[in-house]
């Protein structure tokens, strides 16, 4: 029986111009998390069937994300490309919560703060149904995997 998680995340520095520490502690916590726990099975492996652990690198290559796989020995097995087209607009409004989020955070009430991210895990749960939906055929993941990766996808697309 395989061993399908995921074992190590990195994140292309080259693609991440700027963070805050705000974004540095969200992107801490999802790969903490992501590795703590999670359901990450690789469909349609290239050269034969693959059943993990996996190690994983994320990076954005010529507007699409490029999903790097590797087995736990670091031996490259396959690249997922997914067009980011369908993540933008959702990104954007991802962008615009975090920061409202923030901002509640410093200088709303309890209820203001819990109204903000209500709407900022609305987002970020639709955000992690259409990632499984476009990962489908090629990877499977459980929700809490796919929230977390969006997360991580979002890093990918700060640009200062």
């Amino acid at each position: 029986m395989g061993d399908y998680r995921i074992i190590d995340v990195q994140l292309d520095d080259r693609t991440i111009l700027w963070r805050s520490a705000d974004i540095e502690q969200e992107r801490r916590v999802a790969i903490f998390d992501l590795l703590e726990g999670n359901s990450f099975r690789l469909v349609t492996p290239r050269g034969g069937d693959h059943e993990g652990p996996y190690r994983i690198r994320l990076r954005v290559e010529d507007g699409r994300l490029a999903i790097d796989i590797s087995g736990s020995d670091g031996a490259h097995i396959e690249t997922i490309v997914l067009a980011l087209s369908p993540f933008r607009r959702v990104i954007r409004e991802y962008f615009a919560i975090c920061e409202s989020y923030y901002q509640a955070i410093r200088q709303s009430t309890a209820g203001q703060i819990e109204t903000v991210d209500m709407a900022r895990r609305g987002i970020h749960n639709a955000a992690a149904e259409t990632l499984i939906e476009r990962f489908g055929g090629k990877i499977e993941v459980d929700f809490d995997t796919a929230r977390r990766l969006f997360t991580l996808i979002c890093v990918l697309h700060i640009r200062g």
